[in-house]
């Protein structure tokens, strides 16, 4: 089969897609992604051949207007699929009307019409998009592929929408400012308007059963497996550690989009400077230059592969991003969360239901409070016999290699229900 995965220029996201590329490609499938040319190169990195389409303006021109709101957990409507108390027709149309614009259409008009070209041209049998990357889902329906959804984190996309088709009903006349935008797409490419373009014919699914959030919709549970870049082990990294070690990591990516951590990295370093404990922290060079001298107990390193990190760690210090919050439960390592962007705090809420760890929340984040959690941690029993319990159940899950034969299976029931072949109709150039 011919699999093309896409998003939009953004790494992590990317990132989180590598190992069901893999377990693809290895099946002996012809897996190609697109992305705009940021990203070429963190694709081919990967092993994986890319599809550079688009323009790379969309996502910095989204990422520079920016809410406020969004540094403080999750923004409206998307809000409401952590807070069903909110559901209210008028918030999450307003919210919709403000999301639509900013974010869904600033990332994704700048790829559709070269990801919708390379699409009938190279004629995929299956597309998995990125949920908010829905230049896949038209790019799938204008060149007759099965297509869906690959979750890096809860599905927070796919709940507000069925709050918002619930409240929607009867409201014959209601706008849809998500739904019409979309439907100048299926109308320029040839096709019928479907919700299948907002949340795809199935939805994959990475994260533990006890930690997801789920829709009336067709969920692939998918085992997550880490993959975060090329990278090397240091050496200090391959022989076991001569005291407790803890890690310390708040989130490359927020530096690149936000230009600061949620919390002043002297002071926490300060405050664990006494502690007889090796405190590794990924600070990039730029911010290690702001810092200056730090404590006896503290190693900084620019970046260190997580995977073979979180093994060595009794604890780890976090920023709630759900591709390291995960990685680090494969390790079943306590961890202590200090969310504050979109998904996290939602996501470090329904962790640390599990035992397995603390949130503090952002407004509540300083070194006191987290020098305190952290020896919470380390000292009571409960946190590691958490951690553990949830390793065993993200093992359970099938693997990436596992969900192979359930695609292609999805695929060709598609294709056999009359999908395959693109529409006749010739599109205008958007």
């Amino acid at each position: 089969m011919r699999i093309l995965f896409t998003t939009y220029s953004d790494r992590s996201l990317l990132l989180s897609m590598v190992p069901l590329a893999w377990a693809l490609r290895s099946a002996g499938h012809d897996v190609r992604v697109a992305s705009t040319p940021n990203l070429t190169e963190v694709i081919t990195n990967a092993g994986l051949p890319a599809v550079p389409v688009g323009r790379d303006d969309g996502f910095s021109r989204m990422l520079g207007g920016k809410p406020a709101s969004l540094l403080t957990g999750l923004l409206q409507p998307y809000d409401v699929a952590a807070a069903p108390e909110r559901a209210a027709w008028e918030y999450l149309h307003a919210g919709y009307e403000s999301v639509v614009p900013w974010w869904h259409r600033m990332a994704n008009v700048p790829m559709i019409p070269d990801l919708v070209d390379f699409a009938r041209q190279w004629r995929p049998h299956l597309v998995l998009w990125e949920p908010t990357t829905f230049a896949g889902a038209i790019a799938a329906e204008a060149s007759g592929a099965a297509h869906g959804r690959l979750l890096w984190s809860l599905d927070v996309f796919g709940v507000t929408r069925e709050h918002y088709l619930r409240l929607k009903a009867g409201r014959t006349d209601a706008p849809d400012p998500l739904a019409e935008w979309l439907g100048t797409y299926a109308e320029r490419y040839g096709f019928a308007f479907s919700e299948e373009l907002i949340t795809g014919s199935f939805t994959i699914d990475q994260l533990p059963d006890s930690m997801r959030m789920e829709a009336r919709l067709r969920y692939l549970p998918m085992q997550y497996m880490p993959y975060g870049g090329p990278a090397a082990v240091p050496e200090w990294l391959r022989t076991p550690p001569a005291r407790p070690r803890v890690g310390l990591t708040l989130g490359i990516t927020n530096i690149a989009r936000f230009g600061s951590y949620n919390i002043e990295v002297r002071e926490l370093l300060d405050a664990l400077a006494d502690l007889d404990m090796e405190i590794v922290a990924t600070i990039t060079e730029q911010e290690q230059r702001k810092l200056g001298s730090v404590p006896g107990n503290t190693r900084l390193v620019p970046y260190v592969p997580l995977q073979a990190l979180a093994p060595t760690c009794s604890a780890l210090i976090q920023h709630g991003g759900p591709g390291t919050l995960l990685t680090t439960a494969r390790h079943a390592v306590p961890q202590l969360v200090l969310p504050w962007e979109f998904d996290a705090p939602e996501l470090a809420r329904r962790f640390a239901a599990q035992g397995a760890g603390i949130s503090v929340e952002a407004s509540r984040v300083n070194a006191r409070t987290v020098r305190e959690n952290l020896l919470r941690l380390l000292e009571e029993r409960s946190f590691r016999d958490g951690a553990v319990r949830l390793r065993d159940e993200m093992r359970t899950r099938p693997t990436p290699l596992d969900l192979v034969p359930v695609l292609e299976d999805l695929a060709t029931s598609s294709a056999s229900a009359g999908r395959g072949s693109p529409p006749s109709r010739t599109a205008p150039t958007p």
